[in-house]
């Protein structure tokens, strides 16, 4: 464990974000958001890191069974029908509200906003209409996200199992751990939060069962975000409710004032267990979002490689 560090105060956290904004780096009319720093070098740098040739899949099974954390459980049903009298196939329809805690998803950078507006200062207003997002929508993201991953172990770094209400993810923490773990984080990195949501789920309520109850990170981890310059995030817990700065957006604010991508509900129990059998904690990452124009994410398979 780190030591503790003082708090910093809403207002403190409020410039902080309103001063380190990415608002114009890339362009007034950019909206691909710090996807731009993952350039043609760094990709194929990302390449090289497959050594193995071992991979996995960071998604959670579709959703589809009710629970105390799936009030609107996906919906899929089977249709067959018949090709000649010896011959056939089957098809299937699925439905799902995929912005929530059980479907491992991306959000798009038209996803939230604030008093300020969306990424880029765009006005919601305007851009948000009742079928669709004109600006910063998943479709702007649709040649895919391939780069450096790296993870960072919250339970591994503090001998726990996982992370709990009254022991949020700190800004500092997480540069403990990543010099524990002898990484560096690049620009154009994804970074990986691990807090142990499954063993938490295993041992304890679920950890969303009640959506105002929930640990995670805490607002400081943007600072961290911010100066890492990193491209995207992947966490299973996210933003630790209820929060102590009275924030609408503690966390996932690294969209619309830096342009991350976040992959949310990421499965990162396996990703933690395949880094120590490695022996190492950065990998290639690719997540390919679906070509879905007006939309504000997707579901995604992110798949990580050694």
């Amino acid at each position: 464990m780190t030591a503790p560090q003082p708090l910093p105060t809403r207002e403190e956290i409020v410039e902080y974000v309103r001063a380190n904004r990415n608002w114009g780096r890339w362009g007034e009319d950019d909206e691909l958001g710090a996807l731009n720093l993952i350039t043609d070098a760094k990709r194929v740098a990302a390449t090289r890191l497959v050594r193995t040739g071992r991979s996995l899949s960071l998604a959670r099974p579709y959703p589809r069974h009710p629970a105390p954390n799936n009030p609107t459980p996906a919906v899929m049903y089977m249709e067959r029908f018949d090709r000649a009298p010896d011959a056939g196939g089957s098809k299937d329809y699925q439905a799902i509200n995929y912005h929530g805690c059980t479907a491992t998803h991306i959000d798009a950078l038209c996803h939230t906003w604030d008093v300020d507006g969306m990424w880029n200062g765009r006005d919601p207003d305007q851009e948000i209409t009742i079928d669709s997002a004109r600006w910063g929508s998943i479709d702007r993201w649709k040649d895919g996200i391939l780069t450096r991953g790296v993870l960072l172990d919250i339970p591994r770094f503090r001998g726990g199992r996982y992370v709990t209400q009254d022991t949020p993810v700190h800004g500092w923490e997480l540069e403990a751990v990543a010099r524990s773990q002898g990484v560096t984080i690049e620009p154009g990195d994804a970074i990986a939060v691990y807090c142990g949501r499954e063993a938490s789920d295993r041992e304890g309520p679920l950890w969303t069962a009640d959506p105002n109850n929930r640990p995670g990170l805490d607002a400081t981890c943007l600072k961290f975000f911010r100066e890492a310059d990193c491209s995207t995030v992947l966490w299973d817990m996210w933003d630790i409710r209820p929060t102590p700065y009275n924030l609408p957006f503690p966390v996932h604010a690294v969209i619309f004032a830096f342009g991350v991508a976040v992959v949310d509900a990421a499965l990162l129990e396996p990703l933690a267990a395949v880094c120590q059998g490695e022996g190492r904690y950065d990998f290639m990452l690719t997540v390919n979002p679906i070509n879905v124009v007006g939309g504000t994410g997707c579901l995604v398979n992110p798949v990580a490689t050694f």
